[in-house]
């Protein structure tokens, strides 16, 4: 069962990393072998491309949380944090009369 499951996630892996126009000829290729008529193999494509796209999708967010989470974990600063430093630094700056650039 648990090799089942294994198989089933690296298989969505690889469909999530392959490029669409992989991923159709990969459907038809099945469909073609499954001897689906052309509307079945056709729905049977299209099928795969959305789920290749949620896929792609799901582990986009999940690597995007991920590395935010550690960038977090080890203090570093985000793109905002850094910017609003940078306006801070302006704004001091022009007080002291001094330019940034």
């Amino acid at each position: 069962m648990f090799d089942l499951l294994k198989k089933s996630v690296y298989a969505a892996i690889g469909v999530a990393v392959m490029t669409r126009e992989t991923v159709e000829e990969l459907g038809r290729k099945i469909a073609n072998e499954a001897k689906l008529s052309e509307s079945e193999g056709r729905q049977f494509v299209d099928e795969l491309l959305k789920k290749s796209d949620e896929t792609r999708a799901a582990m986009e967010k999940m690597v995007n949380e991920t590395v935010a989470s550690t960038l977090k974990k080890i203090n570093v600063p985000s793109r905002t944090e850094l910017e609003n430093i940078e306006n801070r630094l302006r704004v001091l700056e022009v007080k002291m009369g001094k330019s940034g650039t």
